[in-house]
């Protein structure tokens, strides 16, 4: 999961990629880095960490130009420490292309192979977005075939990489000297979305970006989705031009963008993140109605923030007084995102704190969007019957996670699962609660999806389905082989 941006505008875009990461900081906090080019040169910065710490003024001043990219990290793939793999990527042919990538490529070592044999490029890290901007720039340069680039040379360049790769990808480049491109996997599993606002009385400014947020906190008329498979291009002129480049484009989002990544004010794929969290509520509360007793609650409690309008929902339709019993330190990352259990560990207890009156000889029904590892939830059990919990219920607004998550989450390996060959029973034991209730999967999917074109969600951690088709058992024993290395 990270956070991506491209602008084009009239003026110093510099300021604009800034803030827009800014609202993209929930999608990741390892690293950031912004690109920008003021005709054909392409200027950079990149740094670990957060935005706010990343960038000082001289920074900005050393990143001129009315063309920008930006990304915000957290490591699915390579080291999150290694400032190497930090993203934007730069090759420097044909004309000079930054790449910024959000998802994670399945057949990288595939690509590897092809790009050293055939192809002849070198690779410097581990990061699948080294993989993609040589892709692009080596299908790119096989195109062109006269003194300038024209759309017809983009675009089948795109289609090229839509045959070559496999998994899922959003991504944003900057062709120095020409425009910038986005374009997004066949399947549209991480999300892309397009802005633009007017430029006086003739002509757009654009933007591209992971979420809505990014475009309707700074003036931007959200345009649309981009399509799976499809790709825009902008010139520097600010022309839209776009083309679909896949054979055979289906759209099948992430399910977890919606459940846990995404915030909540933002729109993908015409689905309101927010109202799929309160109908994730109402189908919850159905099923803690069917498996624990009424008696057994007093009181609902959110996990803050995600959690929250789904826990309203289950409060109000099962007629349960609604409190907020645990107060979080907005200062502190998000948890899911953090590389390493010891490092979530402790990280709980730096950012939620029980407040002891509302738990006091209390049945508590705590409600969370997700249990993944079963760290969180195991404190958050432990601070609740510290704080005086008569019984805990903790339900999930989510599914069991039982499968690796090999398209953009960091989920690789089934043994750090909790649910991993559990009964739910079992899992209850794990984290400690008196009883455990997880939403259904036809439950999540028929709420994230209700009212919208979307027909069907990657939801291959819930139910072992992968959608492209070619994630095999011998792939999924590399990945955790060679993320236990």
């Amino acid at each position: 999961m990270c956070g991506i941006v491209g602008i084009v505008s009239s003026e110093p875009v510099n300021q604009l990629v800034y803030d827009s990461l800014l609202l993209l900081q929930h999608r990741g906090q390892d690293s950031t880095g912004i690109a920008t080019t003021d005709g054909n040169t392409l200027h950079m910065r990149k740094a670990a960490g957060q935005v706010r710490e990343a960038y000082r003024t001289r920074d900005m001043r050393a990143l001129p130009g009315t063309m920008g990219l930006g990304h915000v990290r957290y490591a699915t793939k390579g080291s999150a420490r290694n400032e190497e793999e930090t993203q934007p990527f730069y090759v420097n042919a044909p004309y000079g292309i930054v790449l910024v990538h959000n998802g994670n490529l399945t057949n990288t070592r595939e690509l590897t192979d092809e790009l050293y044999r055939v192809d002849r490029r070198h690779l410097n890290t581990t990061s699948d977005t080294e993989l993609l901007i040589n892709i692009l720039a080596n299908e790119l340069q096989a195109q062109i075939s006269g003194t300038d680039l024209d759309l017809d040379q983009v675009f089948t360049s795109v289609s090229r990489v839509h045959e070559r790769v496999e998994g899922s990808y959003a991504c944003i480049a900057l062709i120095a000297g020409h425009g910038l491109l986005a374009f997004r996997d066949p399947y549209g599993i991480r999300p892309l979305v397009l802005g633009r606002r007017p430029l006086g009385f003739v002509g757009f400014e654009w933007i591209v970006a992971s979420e809505t947020v990014a475009l309707e906190s700074q003036g931007y008329e959200v345009v649309r989705d981009i399509e799976p498979g499809e790709a825009v291009f902008i010139t520097r002129s600010g022309e839209m031009h776009s083309r679909q480049c896949a054979a055979n484009p289906r759209l099948v989002p992430c399910a977890f963008e919606y459940v846990y990544l995404a915030r909540p004010d933002s729109i993908m794929n015409g689905i309101s993140v927010y109202e799929a969290r309160l109908r994730l509520g109402d189908r919850l509360a159905d099923t803690v109605a069917a498996y624990t007793p009424m008696g057994d609650i007093d009181v609902v409690m959110p996990i803050p923030d995600s959690s929250r309008p789904a826990a309203m929902q289950v409060a109000q339709k099962l007629g349960i007084e609604y409190r907020e019993g645990f107060y979080k330190n907005r200062y502190v990352g998000r948890t899911f995102i953090m590389p390493g259990q010891a490092e979530r560990k402790k990280s709980v207890r730096q950012k939620l704190n029980a407040m002891g009156s509302e738990f006091r000889g209390k049945n508590i029904l705590i409600v969370d969007d997700s249990i993944v590892r079963g760290t969180t939830s195991r404190e958050i059990v432990d601070m609740a019957r510290a704080a005086g919990a008569n019984k805990v219920t903790f339900s999930s607004a989510a599914p069991p996670v039982r499968f690796p998550h090999v398209y953009g989450i960091n989920m690789p390996s089934r043994r750090e699962l909790v649910a991993y060959g559990k009964k739910i029973p079992e899992i209850a034991t794990e984290i400690g609660a008196d009883y455990l209730i997880y939403q259904e999967v036809a439950d999540m999917q028929s709420a994230i999806v209700q009212g919208s074109r979307v027909t069907d969600l990657e939801k291959s951690c819930f139910d072992g389905r992968y959608v492209t088709g070619t994630v095999t058992e011998e792939y999924l024993r590399w990945v955790e082989a060679t993320q236990l290395s």
